[in-house]
């Protein structure tokens, strides 16, 4: 990955609607080299998918709650089902497996408190849960789903 990649990169994650000429003429290429490394690094799997970034108070989701989640149970059926409950919840747009004294943490998205009361009493009715802690945000001061490209190689 060289130099023109990573500002592609930088071009298709801040707009991956831009055209290819506009993208080509921000990182100094003609239309043809930039398509082709494009579809090389979609073909590598550097570049998953493209999608649209929905604003989540328009979609009356601007409640994020970060739910912290400890289990006493630490076996590959318990975890499958744990797993394949927690992704069946479409409020949930983060899911992690975490070290330290988190087994899990989770970001939920909701209109508000008692939506995300639903939410809970489905997650706690999924399987046997040690503990549940919840913390709502109260400001997003940085959000981002662009990946930093200076470490790729």
């Amino acid at each position: 990955m060289d130099e023109f990649d990573r500002k592609i990169l930088l071009c298709l994650q801040e707009n991956a609607a831009d055209s290819l000429e506009a993208i080509a003429a921000r990182v100094g290429l003609s239309t043809s080299p930039c398509w082709r490394r494009i579809q090389k690094m979609e073909a590598q799997g550097v570049i998953q998918r493209r999608v649209a970034l929905l604003d989540p108070d328009r979609m009356r989701v601007g409640v994020t709650v970060f739910v912290s989640v400890r289990t006493n149970r630490h076996n590959a059926d318990w975890a499958e089902r744990f797993c394949a409950a927690v992704v069946a919840i479409p409020e949930v747009v983060e899911f992690y497996r975490m070290s330290g004294e988190i087994d899990y943490l989770l970001r939920i998205v909701v209109p508000d408190i008692a939506a995300y009361d639903r939410v809970y009493k489905r997650l706690i009715q999924s399987v046997e849960l040690y503990d549940v802690s919840s913390a709502f945000a109260m400001e997003r001061i940085k959000y981002t789903t662009a990946l930093p490209v200076t470490y790729a190689e």
